[in-house]
């Protein structure tokens, strides 16, 4: 045949030898450009491509030099699977040069000429024949094919159809001598009918022993292995093997040693079981965990002060005691990585920005922040995980939270370590956080469900919490405690200008419109003062959010914005004020004192109210005190009796008289010793007839010696002593160094009188002696 150019199908797989019928799917782009102009009875070359990686063969070191001349048979469309092309061999052929790669590829060549058969080809020819007889009688289309072909051809059509590995094809098609080409042949058969033989035994005995879960298994994988011979499915990761996806896995995630020989046990396992065996998805479950939880990946770390610094003064208004404390424990993990130490724990009420700083510490170190909240959790497998000896086991909060940041060394997040449960049936939680918070033990940390020692060592933990007193003295050893009190009006009023009115704005959709809105003079400050009291500042936002909720409403109906929100818009959205500043400034009668009281959302102002009445000295106490404030109030009496002539007061008044102490919000329970100097001062107030001074409040424990004793919590008191609008705070002298965590714009505006003793606290508590007393009216003295 002289030389011919011929359009060009590589083969990335498989061998065509003449004489045969080839199915051939098509799915790469210039191939399918070929197929789809090619026609029924039109010619093209099929050759083997060495190089199967390569997209876009161009040059002939990359094909097989032998090729086959074939014709189009047939062809059928399958859509977005491509196109099938079903061809005939009919001659060998050279590869002689590329001609063109665009829009197909095309290639020169040159036919081959065959060495004619003689006596021994024709017997070769029959051997080979009556050895395929032998073997597959049942195949009588290609026996009857065998009848009429010429030796050369008897050996293609059998090389073609026997199962064989792809260089033994490649032999035959190189093969121009007929005889050696029958030899080929017929070895090849031999050998394909010996490994027929021997997997037909193997199959008998293997097949005895297998019950019906083993025979599915066994046939799953030859429907995969099919499906992929079809090109069904590729050879992505996400089509192998389960259990090869999952080892893959494994070796990705770098596991550590004692977890490696865990997985590997376990591997060896699965590979043992059925593949529909309920322990087998017990397994497979597990090492997922493994695979997915990070053993060695780290988060690149920014250890730059100045780069967190200004994160938490951007982040954050104000609080520069909280943000100074932070920078010094970044300080600290910057100069000694390795250093193990206490664990920070940002206490304060609701709506402070305790978890806001902890994400704004991520943000700038280059951690991912990752929340476990501990809120209401009472059973130790919470934490710790379950074992996988139980029906439905996973792992604890903790190891999850790992999973989920991806890296060994992020920012977790303890949210409300004050709430865990204590000791009870399920366990101790707060048994499982000492292990979890001891830097000595948690580059050990085992979860009972992964029950493999992981490092938690390099992971920033920061609790969050409420309050620490219903922590244990072991679990509050492990934490470095930064109060977060709460925040002036001024320092409200700016926390709303910089933060709160552009998120709000931006979540209200009024972004196109926030050079328009702005917030007149005053606005701020009457809504911090009239319509919130609390230590956060949640309640601003929403109120910021009702007036920009106004805003949108015009908005969403077209209307022109009015130039700013002013007080008068502010009182049609937000209504009446719900607190009001001058409470203080009332009169109130004799018998009743505010005292300051610590809760877990912050301070509060509590008022005592005493009275008498005709009686024989009964005492009654309501206002659901616990028993240290019930104490508090006997204590502070019996002082009273004790000291009758010295306040000029009869010594014999509870003969006559009963006595009455009510704490309002009575559906509020309420109890701690600071109540002492308060309810001293009422039951002074009340007998002397001396009101209490209208813009005092107090706090302090008092002794039956008449001692002012200190107490907590003097930031959170002074501040909400601040918000309500009185100027004088009597405090215990002994708090004095309390006085430096209280801003100094608060500190200016109140006068600050510290006291030891119960005589000076009547001293600068009660009004003169000669000063008016209204007549008792309860309804005068303010709620707290």
């Amino acid at each position: 045949m002289p030389k011919t150019s011929l359009p060009l199908l590589p083969l990335r797989r498989g061998v065509i030898l003449p004489g045969r019928l080839a199915t051939l799917p098509v799915g790469r782009n210039k191939s399918l450009r070929l197929a789809r102009v090619l026609r029924v009875g039109d010619e093209l070359i099929v050759a083997t491509q060495h190089d199967v990686e390569n997209e876009d063969p161009t040059a002939l070191d990359a094909m097989h030099p032998i090729g086959v001349r074939a014709k189009i048979r047939d062809k059928a469309e399958r859509g977005r699977r491509g196109v099938v092309l079903v061809v005939e061999a009919v001659q060998r052929v050279r590869l002689d040069a590329w001609m063109e790669s665009e829009p197909i590829w095309r290639v020169e060549a040159s036919g081959l000429t065959e060495e004619p058969a003689d006596e021994e080809a024709e017997a070769l020819s029959r051997s080979l024949r009556r050895t395929l007889a032998d073997w597959v009688p049942a195949e009588t289309k290609l026996l009857e094919a065998l009848e009429d072909a010429d030796p050369g051809r008897v050996a293609d059509i059998v090389a073609g159809w026997l199962d064989a590995p792809q260089s033994d094809k490649l032999e035959v098609l190189d093969e121009l001598s007929v005889i050696s080409r029958l030899r080929l042949a017929l070895r090849m058969m031999k050998e394909a009918r010996a490994r027929a033989e021997l997997q037909s035994k193997v199959d008998h005995e293997v097949r005895r022993d297998l019950n019906k879960q083993q025979r599915e298994q066994i046939l799953r994988k030859q429907l995969e292995a099919i499906r992929k011979e079809l090109g069904e499915i590729g050879s992505d990761s996400e089509d192998l093997d389960p259990i090869q996806r999952l080892r893959d896995a494994l070796d990705a995630a770098e596991l550590s040693e004692d977890a490696r020989k865990v997985a590997d046990r376990e591997l060896r396992r699965l590979d043992s079981l059925p593949g529909q065996s309920p322990e087998g998805n017990v397994i497979r479950s597990y090492l997922e965990v493994l695979s997915e939880l990070p053993w060695s990946k780290r988060a690149t770390v920014s250890t730059e002060l100045e780069a967190i610094e200004g994160k938490l003064d951007g982040d954050h208004y104000g609080l520069d005691e909280v943000k100074r404390r932070i920078l010094e424990h970044m300080a600290v993990l910057k100069l000694a990585p390795e250093a193990r130490g206490t664990l920070l724990c940002l206490v304060g009420p609701p709506g402070v920005g305790k978890t806001s700083l902890a994400q704004s510490i991520a943000d700038a170190t280059g951690r991912p922040l990752v929340r476990v909240s501990l809120g209401g959790v009472r059973d130790e497998s919470e934490i710790r995980g379950h074992r996988r000896t139980y029906i439905g086991a996973m792992p604890g909060r903790i190891m999850n939270a790992m999973r989920k940041a991806e890296v060994k060394n992020p920012v977790v997040v303890l949210d409300e370590i004050d709430k865990v449960g204590g000791r009870n049936w399920a366990g101790d939680p707060e048994a499982a956080l000492l292990e979890l918070l001891d830097p000595e033990q948690n580059d050990k940390f085992v979860d009972h469900y992964v029950d493999v020692p992981f490092d938690l060592s390099e992971v920033l933990f920061i609790a969050t919490a409420n309050q620490l007193g219903t922590l244990s003295t072991p679990l509050l050893d492990r934490l470095e405690v930064i109060e977060v009190s709460g925040y002036t009006h001024s320092e409200k009023a700016a926390i709303a200008e910089r933060h709160l009115i552009p998120k709000e704005v931006e979540r209200h959709g009024l972004s196109e419109h926030a050079d328009a809105i702005h917030f007149g003079e005053g606005v701020l400050e009457r809504i911090v003062s009239d319509y919130t009291r609390e230590a956060g500042v949640r309640q601003l936002g929403r109120q910021i959010a009702k007036l920009l909720r106004d805003v949108a409403l015009e908005v969403a109906r077209g209307k022109e914005l009015a130039p700013s929100i002013d007080l008068d818009r502010m009182r049609r959205v937000l209504g009446k004020p719900r607190f009001r500043t001058d409470a203080v400034e009332r009169e109130r009668p004799a018998g009743v004192a505010a005292g300051l009281a610590w809760t877990p959302v912050g301070g509060d102002v509590l008022y005592i109210e005493t009275t008498s009445m005709p009686g024989k000295g009964k005492i009654e106490i309501t206002g659901q005190l616990g028993d240290v404030m019930n104490e508090s109030a006997r204590a502070a009496l019996a002082y009273v009796r004790t000291h009758a002539e010295t306040l000029d007061i009869d010594p014999n008044f509870l003969d006559t008289r009963d006595l009455h102490v009510h704490v309002p919000a009575g559906g509020t329970p309420k109890d701690g010793p600071s109540a002492g100097v308060t309810m001293f001062t009422a039951f002074a107030s009340l007998l002397t007839g001396r009101r209490v001074r209208p813009d005092t409040a107090m706090t302090g424990e008092a002794t039956l010696r008449g001692r002012v004793l200190p107490v907590g919590g003097i930031k959170s008191k002074v501040l909400a002593a601040h918000r309500a609008g009185f100027t004088r705070v009597l405090l215990p002298r002994k708090n004095a160094p309390d006085l430096d965590d209280i801003p100094a714009s608060v500190r200016d505006d109140l006068d600050i009188v510290l006291v030891q003793a119960m005589d000076e606290v009547l001293e600068h508590a009660l009004e003169p002696i000669d000063t008016p007393t209204p007549a008792v009216d309860v309804t005068t003295a303010p709620a707290a």
